[in-house]
């Protein structure tokens, strides 16, 4: 199963050559992760989850420029691990269908008394497990 969010590319993402910047990709991720874990938990009647984890790793690849800024995109999210204390998720970024970037992120869930990693605990490892696809070997 994929988590998928929708969000507003905006004028300000756009860079010289009137594509979205590279760098904002890694924001779209973020919104994404954030609508996830929390925003869309919190509208189903849910409690938010994992808001205590890090970002230990992104990477991005670029597939598609997209050049045109009042245009919405759809970033669709799954997890391809699950570790002890980490997990991995996969994102894709499109436009009408198309799909223009592919990203992946490890979190860490962190303990907010102690600033160390923690082990994921049982209600974290259910939620992911449903998201839980194998990753394709294309980039």
């Amino acid at each position: 199963m994929r988590h998928k969010t929708t969000l507003d590319v905006r004028w300000a993402d756009l860079d010289a050559f009137g594509h979205i910047n590279n760098a904002v990709y890694l924001v779209y991720v973020q919104e994404a992760r954030a609508d996830f874990t929390w925003y869309a938990r919190k509208a189903r009647g849910e409690t938010p989850i994992l808001a205590d984890m890090v970002v230990a790793r992104a990477e991005v690849d670029f597939i598609e420029p997209l050049y045109e800024g009042g245009v919405r995109v759809d970033v669709e999210i799954y997890v391809t691990r699950i570790g002890s204390a980490s997990f991995e998720l996969a994102y894709e970024i499109s436009y009408n269908g198309v799909i223009s970037s592919k990203a992946k992120t490890v979190q860490v869930a962190v303990s907010m008394e102690t600033k160390k990693s923690r082990p994921l605990n049982e209600i974290e490892r259910e939620f992911l497990s449903n998201y839980l696809e194998k990753p394709s070997e294309d980039k």
